[in-house]
């Protein structure tokens, strides 16, 4: 079994599994190269282009997994969502979701045909061999936060106003989004994601109360979609708060951000693997700080019963790959 899957099973394997958020992506000059003028959106949809990208960063790097190379608006465009992704402001959506009768017109909306998704993880699992590639998904909320809000907000005051001033559409809303997402993973894993992550990038704007009563019930949907079958890793950004909140969705593993230590978090979240959590900013600061931050975060770590290195967020794209890969050979070494 490999590191990864044994860290999300709760043992300790011989050597820390480490893999990055965004590994495969904008900081690889390899990816540049091979995207070219692609959009993200139709490299997703592109099953041989999609499973290189995908790839890169595990020869590069010598990472533990391999996450699957997509975005989380490729639902709502299998679905025949008009979506787009623009440079410098991230997923736009030119007719937000904003009253009872728009609901009603994207729920009638079906999952779509995986079949390219499938073909591309088919394509990378076959070359991966022992390493395991994992799935991945936006979670409901931060689906319909983009689908009500329009594109990325800091405070997604829209997508709150509607959870409450009409929560029959909004939990219709999330549902569907739910849906999406869960069939998302289990496309994933029917062909071959060993492991599978929900990202919940926006969960951590809410405040407690909101997070159980309007959006966990749905994150544990999208989540049941593959019960049983693979171990299943909930993240999101800020979102210490509900840290237990979100594990009880159904999880055998949490991702942590930069913000919570992981001893802190271990107290949380007792019995619970974890994942993370350097800071990206560190990537940037030299060698020594990030050193010294890593062996921090390993330590930290075994309070955990088990613990898969990441980042606390994704790589940014400004990130030297060099960095990336002494990074990974220090943490296997510890």
């Amino acid at each position: 079994m490999s590191e990864l899957l044994q860290a999300l099973s709760g043992e300790r394997p011989r050597r820390l599994p480490v893999w990055f958020m965004r590994q495969a992506g904008r900081s690889l000059p390899e990816y540049r190269e091979v995207r070219g003028s692609t959009t993200i959106l139709e490299a997703c949809l592109q099953p041989a282009l999609a499973a290189e990208i995908t790839l890169q960063p595990v020869r590069r790097h010598k990472v533990d997994a391999a996450i699957f190379f997509s975005d989380i608006m490729t639902p709502l465009v299998l679905a025949g969502v008009d979506v787009d992704i623009k440079a410098g402001i991230g997923p736009v959506i030119d007719e937000p979701i904003r009253t009872a009768a728009d609901v009603e017109r994207l729920v009638a909306h079906e999952p779509g045909d995986p079949s390219a998704i499938q073909e591309a993880a088919r394509l990378v699992v076959a070359e991966l061999g022992e390493t395991p590639l994992i799935g991945f998904a936006g979670a409901p909320f931060t689906l319909a936060a983009y689908l009500v809000e329009g594109r990325g907000s800091r405070d997604h005051l829209a997508a709150r106003a509607m959870m409450h001033a009409d929560p029959q559409s909004w939990h219709r809303l999330l549902a569907w989004c739910a849906d999406i997402s869960g069939a998302f993973l289990r496309a994933q894993v029917e062909a071959g994601a060993r492991a599978v992550q929900l990202f919940d990038s926006w969960a951590g704007s809410l405040k407690r109360a909101d997070y159980v009563a309007h959006v966990a019930p749905h994150s544990a949907v999208a989540l049941d979609a593959v019960a049983g079958r693979v171990p299943r890793i909930h993240f999101g950004v800020g979102t210490r708060h509900i840290l237990p909140d979100m594990a009880a969705c159904g999880v055998e593993a949490m991702g942590v951000d930069y913000r919570t230590p992981l001893d802190e978090a271990a107290r949380l979240l007792p019995g619970l693997p974890l994942q993370g959590n350097i800071d990206p900013a560190l990537l940037a600061a030299g060698w020594e700080p990030l050193e010294a931050h890593a062996r921090d975060v390993v330590e930290r770590g075994k309070s955990a019963p088990a613990h898969i290195v990441n980042l606390g967020h994704g790589v940014p794209p400004t990130t030297d790959p060099s960095v990336l890969t002494d990074l990974v050979a220090l943490l296997h070494e510890l």
